[in-house]
């Protein structure tokens, strides 16, 4: 399996009702031992953080053609948790629904995150955002300027 690096950010102007964009970085070591670097991002008319950090993760991992050697770094606590802490699993068996029975925000994106996580073996890596890490600093401008200047598209998951 080949072994994929990727960093994701998302950001939200005004959230909810402002702007939104995400940015990932992925970078990966081919046979020939020379590293490739491909930067992903897109804005959207109005959404929330959590909607943009979902959309990150999930765009980096539908770029990948085969099944992979993930470390998929963010800066979401939120999501990062979700797979290290195994609440999705728990969220499923109640309807996508937390533990406290208040309903689970984004299922939609979740449900696409599964899907596109299940070919890859995947280490998720909380990192602490704004904190020097460069790949890390590097997908946030790719979303701030996502959400400053490419914020076209309508929040649909179907258009990404």
């Amino acid at each position: 399996m080949s072994k994929v690096i990727i960093y994701t950010d998302g950001a939200a102007r005004g959230n909810p009702d402002g702007p939104g964009g995400y940015g990932a970085v992925l970078s990966f070591t081919d046979s020939k031992g020379d590293t490739h670097v491909m930067e992903l991002s897109a804005g959207y008319k109005k959404t929330t953080n959590n909607r943009m950090e979902l959309m990150a993760a999930i765009a980096a991992l539908e770029a990948l053609k085969k099944p992979c050697d993930v470390k998929l770094h963010s800066d979401s606590k939120y999501l990062t948790d979700a797979f290290n802490k195994n609440w999705i699993p728990s969220w499923i068996n109640k309807g996508w629904k937390t533990a406290s029975g208040s309903a689970v925000k984004n299922p939609d994106l979740w449900k696409r995150l599964l899907k596109a996580a299940k070919p890859h073996n995947i280490e998720w890596i909380w990192v602490k955002g704004h904190a020097g890490n460069e790949l890390n600093e590097r997908c946030d401008k790719l979303a701030t300027n996502a959400a400053d200047h490419n914020a076209v598209l309508d929040d649909n998951p179907g258009e990404c």
